[in-house]
């Protein structure tokens, strides 16, 4: 059996060139990429499709075919279409047919058959509707991230319609993702809380029913136990405590050095919120007596003397960060962290559970949370945001697997990591009990077996016959309409 993975957008390749560096570049490359691996390992011949680039501001996906190392059946194929150059996501919209032709013909003169597909995210979708249509291939839809809690973490208004929607694509992303879910085989989400809340959304509820079980599947992602895993022994960590070492000399006072960390990892963006982080930190004494603040950052020497040159949202997120350091009086307290792969970061989180540290996210929505899964499995504990999939999954009935907070307050922010810090009893509690959450509920393998019983079960189920459509995305007018008139939503990005 052959299973694709339709990815018109990110881009893929054996060394993992760009990853955490542009958006496009971000989770669902790690979700797609592990999966995909994990597929393999259990037999099936397996395809990432995603697109060509001959750029030379972006090297590394020019061959028309790749592979990763020691996985024979797992194959990265990239499809001309759109030109030569990179283009962001948004910009991929008018091309998207091409790229399902691109795919047609190279199966055909590759003399190979398309089983199922599984898409990612709005322009995959579309791609497999698209692929439906022409060849009855059947797909299963993961949105990763839906448009709909985009538009409501903007503040998608009538003011802002306009200028959203030419940055945004926001018509063609929504109407893709509706064909999606109404056209695929099954809808794969990683949370019941996805599920019912996302989904729920005013601007899908005449796409898909919510109540029809058989259209919906639960599959959390995984984390990679190669990589991520308890420390072992410590004499192999040299690399990482000389960097950690490193940068207790250049941004800690010395008095400090042997305080626990209270690490952050993660891309700078506002709905990250750091800043939450940050200002909890600066208001609390207790917090600063008891530990330093890190945050691993990629491809940033020194935060301090760069902070400026950092443009985007990156680059004001950060200079927030620098201002609360500066009027708090927090130099000496606060360190950065530049690692450039997630063996180094897993190799950051072992070491810093040996010296009673602690991963954070105080992300405002996380619609999933990797990170703090990996952190968990190599033995710290967390402190996690409430919002979104951490509910679930560091929390079970009356169980804590990690320690969860308010993002929104400072306050609970500070007590959550206070808990811990304070009780060397709770800290190694919450510790144990996050790997083996990890080692029993989240790896790749678990993944990749209940994609496969899904996909085994609707390839070998009569297909259902997709009706004939024409393929229009709703105007602004439409979009406008649909998101203001259509009811009330909770949810948030």
């Amino acid at each position: 059996m052959r299973v694709v993975f339709l990815n018109p957008q990110g881009n893929f390749d054996p060394e993992d060139r760009y990853w955490t560096e542009h958006p496009d570049f971000g989770g669902q490359l790690v979700y797609v990429k592990e999966l995909a691996q994990a597929l393999a390992n259990e037999g099936v011949d397996v395809d990432i499709i995603t697109r060509r680039v001959r750029d030379s501001q972006w090297i590394g996906f020019e061959k028309r075919i790749d592979y990763y190392p020691e996985i024979e059946n797992l194959r990265i194929v990239r499809i001309p279409f759109g030109g030569d150059e990179f283009l962001r996501k948004e910009e991929l919209w008018p091309y998207l047919t091409e790229f399902v032709e691109g795919i047609l013909d190279f199966y055909a003169r590759d003399n190979t058959g398309i089983d199922f597909a599984t898409t990612h995210y709005a322009d995959g979708g579309l791609a497999g509707v698209l692929l439906n249509q022409r060849a009855g291939i059947p797909f299963s839809f993961t949105g990763h991230s839906l448009g709909a809690q985009k538009m409501d973490k903007l503040g998608f208004a009538e003011e802002n319609a306009v200028e959203l929607e030419n940055r945004y694509n926001f018509t063609k992303r929504i109407s893709a993702e509706r064909l999606s879910m109404e056209r695929s085989a099954v809808n794969i989400v990683s949370t019941l809380q996805e599920w019912i809340q996302q989904y729920a959304h005013q601007l899908y509820q005449d796409a898909v029913q919510l109540k029809d079980d058989t259209r919906f599947v639960v599959i959390p992602p995984g984390v990679n136990s190669r990589i991520f895993y308890p420390v072992q022994d410590i004499s192999k960590l040299t690399e990482i405590i000389q960097k950690i070492g490193w940068a207790k000399e250049r941004y800690l006072t010395s008095d400090r050095w042997e305080l626990p960390w209270i690490v952050a990892s993660g891309r700078l963006d506002p709905k990250k919120n750091h800043l939450g982080l940050f200002t909890a930190f600066a208001e609390n004494p207790e917090l600063q007596r008891r530990s330093n603040l890190c945050v691993i950052l990629r491809g940033i020497e020194d935060p301090f003397r760069d902070y400026g040159k950092l443009s985007g949202i990156e680059g004001r997120v950060l200079s927030e960060l620098m201002g609360i350091v500066q009027r708090s009086k927090l130099q000496g307290k606060v360190c950065f962290l530049d690692l450039c792969s997630q063996r180094e970061i897993a190799d950051c989180y072992r070491y810093l559970s040996t010296k009673g540290g602690i991963f954070v996210l105080t992300a405002l929505y996380e619609p999933f949370g990797l990170a703090p899964l990996e952190a968990a499995a190599s033995g710290l504990p967390v402190v996690v945001t409430q919002n979104g999939g951490p509910g679930e999954s560091f929390r079970e009935d009356d169980r804590e697997f990690g320690v969860l907070i308010d993002p929104e307050s400072e306050t609970s922010i500070a007590q959550g990591l206070l808990r811990l810090l304070r009780d060397s009893d709770e800290w190694k509690q919450i510790a144990r009990a996050g790997i083996q959450r990890v080692t029993t509920c989240y790896t790749w393998e678990q993944t990749a077996r209940k994609y496969l019983q899904v996909i085994t079960e609707k390839v070998h189920s009569p297909n259902r016959q997709p009706n004939q459509f024409d393929y229009r995305s709703l105007t602004l007018s439409e979009l406008m309409e649909l998101y203001m008139n259509g009811g009330d939503s909770n949810d948030t990005d």
